[in-house]
């Protein structure tokens, strides 16, 4: 490897024809802890929420196969322990590895106590703590509601009255397709399909208000998978260079940053780790230069707006004699500025 000095991307996940279908792992080895892939975050005032895997009794869905089945079963839960009771204070816990489209995003719930309030949702589309779609219900208020935050103003909630008692699970269901966006409580379409153009596409989670402690289980998730950015110029930029052996785009993901693949060529490589090269570069903001007897490789980094390295490039090119790390560069430079003419920040490549 040489180094050209002068020059300065917890759950189970199941492929479908139709999609795919996420289910989220409560499972017991999360006793005590937040799932992994789970961010907590706090809109408005106070202190951020306790979100945790506990032991809690939860009745069976499915009919049982005989008069001595158990009806119900003790099972791992995810819930939000904190009291703070803050009025203007929201708790979410957000799902971090994909972004979604459209998708129905159902689970169930529990309100178990609260003074100030008791309550439970889903935030879906979330972009921020500022930008983000709630549907949630209230167990004091008995009421069923829709509302959106959209640069930290919140809209008029939109649903009915509605007894939702506690200490009992309920479901909680939301579907996006496109613009449109269809709630459900306990199966029933209590609100009036909707229109909204504000969010297409966003992260998702469980939300909670005040004091509120809630709990969720059996949340999941069947959704269209959305293509990164990044795999569509990767592949339009290896048919305008047909030369090009290789084209891969690494990013960082999750707390730990590490770079994941995330578009390539071989699409079956997406999610592989970045190597100690793309680590380098990332971390240098400078291009390395790979020698190869049929291939030469430039990795180079991409930089946002601000001029900060946000992403890794490995452009793999048909070697030939006399090749060096300043004729590869060369070569590669008309890909880079393709690239890096398209990229401004992160979400350019993988939202």
């Amino acid at each position: 490897m040489q180094r050209l000095g002068c020059l300065v991307v917890g759950c189970w996940l199941a492929w479908q024809a139709a999609g795919a279908e996420l289910a989220f792992d409560f499972g017991p080895g999360w006793v005590g802890r937040t799932p992994e892939g789970f961010r907590s975050v706090l809109a408005g005032q106070g202190a951020p929420g306790n979100w945790q895997i506990v032991w809690d009794e939860v009745p069976s869905q499915l009919p049982p196969l005989s008069d001595k089945a158990p009806v119900v079963s003790r099972r791992p839960v995810l819930a939000q322990l904190s009291e703070d009771d803050t009025d203007e204070r929201f708790p979410m816990l957000v799902y971090e590895p994909v972004v979604f489209g459209d998708f129905v995003f159902t689970t169930r719930f529990k309100l178990v106590r609260g003074r100030r309030e008791q309550m439970a949702g889903l935030v879906f589309r979330w972009q921020d703590e500022r930008n983000f779609y709630v549907v949630r219900a209230s167990g004091l208020g008995n009421t069923f509601r829709f509302y959106k935050v959209v640069d930290g103003l919140r809209s008029q909630p939109i649903g009915p009255q509605v007894e939702v008692p506690a200490g009992v699970w309920h479901e909680l269901g939301v579907e996006c397709r496109g613009h449109q966006i269809v709630c459900r409580l306990n199966g029933r379409e209590l609100i009036p399909p909707l229109t909204d153009t504000s969010f297409t596409r966003g992260r998702l989670g469980f939300w909670t208000k005040s004091d509120a402690v809630s709990y969720f289980a059996e949340a999941r998730v069947v959704y269209t998978p959305l293509e990164p950015p990044a795999q569509k110029l990767v592949e339009e930029l290896l048919q305008r260079y047909p030369r090009v052996r290789d084209l891969r785009v690494y990013v960082p993901r999750g707390e730990s940053a590490r770079l994941e693949l995330v578009a390539a060529r071989d699409r079956g490589a997406v999610g592989q780790p970045g190597g100690p090269t793309e680590e380098r570069v990332l971390s240098e903001g400078r291009p390395y230069y790979v020698p190869g007897k049929e291939v030469a490789t430039v990795v180079a980094p991409l930089r946002d707006r601000n001029g900060d390295p946000i992403a890794v490039v490995r452009i793999s090119l048909e070697s030939f004699r006399g090749q060096t790390g300043q004729t590869a560069l060369a070569r590669a430079q008309p890909i880079l500025r393709q690239l890096q003419s398209r990229v401004n920040h992160r979400s350019d490549l993988v939202e």
